[in-house]
């Protein structure tokens, strides 16, 4: 999956020897839908290495990941990567890194990954600037894991860093959160292939099987010490991230449910930053509502669902968290339109706003202010990082920024810009419902909250899009979309028609007249009490509406 889509979506460690030094590396994503990854990789680190493209230079994620490491206090060695390209200009960049973040341009590493050139002086400045780990190996033990992922022959396989003490394999281990107290049946590093050692000692970074079936016994987080001389106090660990969108994952065999749940179960693991509970549709059965960090980790996760435990999967729309202020003054938090409360239960609607910096050649910033206005933004500012570079802030609605923000503005700028962004706080805004009914029944599944400028392109569109997806019936089949108890937009399919008057061979016309009143008389009670059976392709066609 990484290799198809060219990014990193799963922070990688390995051990590396250096001139008589131990080095463990991690690699961490960019994208900022996998931030949590960076976040947790670095609460194991004592430095970073700051990789810049030295063809396009500092991306909007490279701010905000280089933020991050200066509030953990982490030495920071940057390094311009691709410099063996001929669109390559390094000292252009390295003069744009001093003015943005402050690190002298002379102290800035000049490599080719590709090649090898200038790695050693990398690996060199490794060793010289970023402090060796500090860590008492006679203490009690403490070790924080820090990722874990599920081998259905060994159980969990926990990537752990030990800060203090020293594990061995057969010791005695007591997960400090959950109390759970399990055997270490091996202990090793990744090299990267994985090697078993005798003992990991503080500031090592390795792997631990202790045969753990039950995948909630080692989250991320989680404090691993001594059941006979444990340790006073658990590591920090981590935060939950919140989720920021949301869907419902619903499998296309209703037998599948149990098997979704456990695999969810699973992928949390590896993926800490998943939320899901169960929830039922009308029109769908029985699934989950899952929280993503970003629209392309929901992509991401269906995807490694579909392919890892072999499951076929429908997702609805996407969606955010809205705050309902309901007539009676309570607070609903609602992230699912079918359960926004009737119109005259609601006072006001607030919705999150994200705070989106984005990078781009100053060519594009037209064509990027064009579409920020489009989807409601307010321009912050504008700054020039260097005379060819432009970052631009804006306040957006998330659920403006969910759906195809990101590839929008890709194409608008070639590929160039790059986009960063963070919760900003909620604000009230004009929002309605839009449901779609189909013969008259409400169909959850397209059930959307949009503003209401937008709700009338939103709600004839879709009826267009499903007049075009569902197969004609025996029966006219009306598609509506509509706002409370108002109509704002209709499309029919057609029905199949036999032709009852092929037997007629001239005659009397009230013969003819007779057999048509018959058939519209068919037609009205199969209408009645038909139900509308719809593909499960469907779903899927009419729900990428926005591509």
């Amino acid at each position: 999956l990484e290799r198809e889509r060219g990014i990193t979506i799963k922070a990688q460690n390995v051990r590396v020897s250096w001139k008589g030094n131990t080095l463990h590396l991690i690699d961490t994503p960019g994208h900022v839908d996998f931030g949590y990854e960076v976040s947790r990789s670095l609460a194991a680190c004592e430095g970073v290495v700051l990789v810049v493209d030295a063809a396009q230079g500092i991306e909007a994620q490279t701010l905000a990941n280089c933020y991050l490491a200066l509030e953990n206090n982490l030495e920071i060695v940057a390094a311009l990567n691709k410099i063996d390209l001929p669109a390559a200009d390094p000292d252009r960049y390295a003069m744009e890194i001093e003015k943005v973040l402050g690190i002298r341009a002379e102290d800035i590493l000049r490599i080719s990954a590709k090649t090898g050139h200038g790695v050693p002086e990398l690996l060199d400045a490794i060793v010289e600037r970023i402090p060796a780990p500090k860590g008492d190996p006679e203490a009690a033990l403490q070790a924080l894991i820090f990722d874990s992922q599920y081998d259905q022959y060994r159980g969990v396989v926990s990537s752990i860093r030990v800060m203090n003490g020293r594990i061995s394999s057969a010791d005695k281990l007591r997960f400090m959160q959950t109390n759970a107290v399990h055997e270490a049946l091996e202990v090793g590093v990744r090299r990267p292939v994985p090697s078993p050692v005798d003992e990991l000692g503080p500031g090592e970074v390795g792997y631990l099987i202790a045969g753990i079936k039950d995948v909630g016994e080692a989250r991320s987080g989680e404090t691993v010490t001594h059941e006979a001389r444990q340790a006073t106090e658990a590591l920090a660990g981590y935060s939950d991230p919140k989720p920021m969108v949301f869907c419902g994952l619903f499998p296309i065999d209703a037998d599948d449910f149990e098997t979704l749940r456990e695999s969810l179960q699973k992928l949390k693991l590896n993926d800490a930053s998943i939320s899901y509970l169960p929830e039922s549709s009308g029109a769908l059965g029985f699934g989950f509502r899952c929280g993503f960090l970003g629209l392309l980790h929901m992509e991401i996760v269906k995807e490694r669902l579909e392919r890892e435990f072999n499951l076929a999967l429908i997702a609805t729309a996407p969606s955010v968290q809205y705050q309902v202020t309901k007539t009676d003054g309570s607070l609903e938090i609602v992230d699912n339109p079918a359960e926004l409360p009737p119109t005259v239960y609601i006072k006001s609607i607030q919705e999150p706003y994200f705070k989106v910096n984005i990078i781009t050649p100053k060519d594009y910033t037209g064509t990027l202010m064009d579409l920020c206005q489009t989807r409601r933004g307010e321009l912050g500012k504008l700054e020039y990082l260097s005379p060819e570079r432009v970052e631009l802030h804006y306040l957006i609605p998330l659920a403006e920024v969910v759906v195809d923000f990101f590839d929008q503005m890709k194409s608008r700028s070639q590929g160039y810009a790059s986009l960063d962004y963070e919760l900003d706080g909620y604000r009230e805004s004009d929002l309605v419902k839009v449901d779609l009914f189909l013969n008259a029944i409400a169909a959850d599944a397209f059930s959307t909250i949009v503003h209401r400028d937008k709700a009338y392109d939103y709600g004839k569109r879709m009826c267009e899009k499903l007049r075009e997806l569902i197969p004609r019936q025996m029966f006219d089949v009306p598609i509506q979309a509509a706002i409370g108890g108002k109509f704002i937009a209709r499309e029919t399919v057609k029905a199949k028609r036999k032709d009852v008057l092929a037997k007629c061979y001239g005659g009397d016309i009230s013969r003819k007249r007779k057999l048509l009143e018959k058939q519209k008389e068919g037609k009205k009670k199969m209408k009645s009490i038909g139900r509308v059976e719809i593909p499960g392709d469907v779903f899927i066609s009419a729900l990428k509406l926005d591509d």
